[in-house]
């Protein structure tokens, strides 16, 4: 028979209950988190780690844990933020489902749409860094220039697609339209920020589509 101490409930104990401890990797994800968003926003350059660590909540000797300095940070950040717009790209630029300028131009009205949805105060995070390369650590351009290209094949291979389709000329030359894209899609990226409107958007999508048709 069980001993009457051992069937006693366990005194209850006065305060508030102990908070849980974070689950591993939440500190270092809310770090990546507002870190990207302060990128798209002011850049690398007026970007302070104190901003940073107030806004995602977690003490600067956590952030030392994870990352050895604000360089190495900035490293994880632009491929952070590679790996997340690649995923955009795919799901606008691969839909199957749908015609392949269409994809496209579902594409720009998305970006549009979330530029919009902060006042046009947030950009791209590659075209910020880009336009503050002389300021930042050389091995940030490898890494930019390498970001760019990605993206270039995966817009490159849906102009093919629509190139198969019969939407755009056999003799479009695909890699070429898809440089010129990137080019000129950056650029009005941070004219809609300059100026707080989508026009630059509309216009440079709205040439760049013209262009494109037979």
């Amino acid at each position: 028979m069980a001993s009457e101490s051992a069937l006693s409930p366990a005194p209850r104990r006065r305060g508030r209950p102990p908070r849980a401890a974070p689950a591993y990797g939440t500190s270092r994800e809310a770090l990546i988190r507002a870190g990207v968003a302060a990128l798209s926003e002011k850049g690398y350059s007026a970007t302070g780690l104190e901003e940073i660590l107030r806004s995602a909540g977690v003490p600067k000797g956590s952030f030392y844990h994870y990352f050895p300095g604000k360089d190495a940070f900035g490293a994880v950040l632009i491929d952070s933020y590679a790996r997340y717009f690649a995923r955009k790209l795919d799901r606008w630029l691969r839909d199957a489902g749908t015609a392949p300028l269409q994809r496209l131009r579902n594409f720009v009205a998305d970006a549009r749409a979330g530029m919009a949805r902060f006042g046009f105060r947030r950009g791209c995070v590659v075209g910020n860094l880009g336009q503050e390369m002389s300021a930042l650590p050389e091995a940030f351009r490898e890494q930019l220039h390498g970001v760019l290209l990605d993206w270039q094949a995966r817009t490159e291979r849906c102009l093919r697609e629509a190139q198969a389709a019969g939407e755009i000329a056999a003799e479009a030359d695909c890699a070429a339209l898809a440089a010129f894209f990137w080019i000129g899609w950056e650029g009005a990226v941070l004219r809609a920020k300059l100026e707080r409107s989508p026009a630059p958007l509309d216009l440079f999508a709205n040439q760049f589509l013209a262009c494109l048709a037979r």
